[in-house]
């Protein structure tokens, strides 16, 4: 069985810069002590947003790793701009304190004989999947990235994935995004470049996708799943959702038995 492999640590990082990487998204750099540089990609942690106007946010905000540099002691963080407290994380000044708590859930994890991944990811989940890409990237695996979102301009976080991979951009103002061209795309992938693996996040249509062509080309895969989260601990039991495990339906918390799953047992929301 997985096991967070790393403790879970409560430090006030200082924020190295904030700045926007698009109209609604920001991307957070802070400095990190040591055991927070051991985090997996795909796992998380909780950020405790700073007072905003007459409102101090008492639930923290659950965030993936975009980046990290072990060199520096940084980690790195992509984020929407979404609601009050993260209104207020956005205006946070460099030489700021942040409380910081993590790393929190289990991660990726990456079976010896894969050398050929394929990531697919859309909005927020290609920051998720930045990581992963780099991560696989540093073992000397190869990565082949298909990155989704509404518009080219939407597309935060493709510069981390030209870094390590071979990067394939697909939008809905383009018209390469309709499921129909997607699965095009990704047979396409698959027949000719020997992937060994699957890896999806941010789409409930990308998600049951994937899933269809690891059946069909019987290939392995996992899918980091997004959940409101209250405590990140597992103990409020907010983030539960379903899941198939050997022909039947388990519940599980995404925040600790997640937020990576087995491709095959998550099952996408109705939308």
């Amino acid at each position: 069985m997985r096991t967070s492999p790393h403790p879970i640590t409560d430090a006030r990082c200082t924020v190295i810069s904030n700045e926007a990487a698009h109209e609604r998204y920001r991307h957070l750099v802070v400095q990190a002590p040591a055991p927070m540089l051991e985090v997996r990609p795909g796992q998380f942690f909780n950020l405790l947003c700073p007072p905003a106007d007459t409102l101090t946010p008492f639930l923290r905000r659950p965030l993936s790793v975009y980046l990290r540099e072990p060199s520096q002691g940084r980690l790195h963080f992509l984020y929407k701009i979404a609601g009050k407290g993260t209104q207020a994380l956005a205006r946070l000044q460099p030489g700021a304190t942040l409380d910081i708590f993590g790393p929190l859930g289990r991660g990726f994890w990456l079976q010896p004989t894969w050398r050929t991944l394929l990531v697919v990811a859309r909005g927020v989940g290609l920051a998720t999947l930045a990581a992963l890409a780099q991560a696989a990237h540093e073992q000397g695996r190869r990565v082949v990235a298909v990155c989704s979102a509404r518009s080219p301009q939407d597309a935060v976080g493709l510069d981390a994935f030209r870094q390590v991979a071979e990067v394939y951009e697909i939008s809905d103002s383009m018209g390469t995004a309709a499921m129909p061209a997607v699965e095009t795309l990704l047979r396409h992938i698959i027949d000719k470049q020997n992937v060994d693996a699957l890896f999806t996040c941010g789409s409930n249509r990308l998600l049951r996708l994937m899933q269809q062509l690891g059946s069909a080309y019987n290939l392995p895969g996992q899918v980091a799943l997004e959940a409101h989260m209250a405590c990140g601990l597992g103990l409020c039991h907010g983030c539960v959702r379903p899941f198939m495990h050997n022909g039947r339906q388990v519940y599980r918390r995404v925040c600790t038995e997640g937020p990576v799953f087995d491709l095959q047992e998550a099952i996408a929301w109705k939308i």
